[in-house]
């Protein structure tokens, strides 16, 4: 099997384009939600784009329950970019969430997902 190489993969989404997604979204927070779909989100407020962000992650599972291929596609890019919305209403940055995913993988490596905490004796 050939390893796959960033050079090899000349479409695939790297963090500097998501960073890229990120930073237009910021910029748009100021924006006249009159004129700008992501400004009238910020508008809207957290609990909104809260929503929206359930919303995709939703679509791209049932997308992928569907064989959609192209869909989990589209929907993965509107979940990012609502992500991305998230984020900044937040105050948070891509690169927090990279600094939580490099602590993760020191401690259970990068493809698994920390243990669930187990509260007040429960399972």
């Amino acid at each position: 099997m050939t390893k796959r190489t960033p050079d090899s993969m000349p479409e695939a989404l790297n963090s500097d384009e998501l960073v890229r997604l990120y930073e237009a979204v910021r910029e748009r927070q100021s924006h006249d939600p009159a004129g700008s779909r992501t400004a009238k989100l910020f508008a809207a407020g957290t609990k909104k784009i809260a929503k929206k962000v359930g919303e995709e992650a939703v679509e791209v599972a049932l997308d992928a329950i569907a064989g959609d291929r192209e869909g989990v596609i589209a929907e993965s890019a509107d979940l990012l970019y609502n992500l991305s919305v998230l984020w900044a209403q937040l105050d948070l940055r891509p690169e927090d969430v990279y600094a939580e995913l490099r602590r993760r993988e020191t401690l259970y490596g990068i493809a698994e997902k920390l243990p669930k905490v187990m509260v007040g004796g429960g399972k």
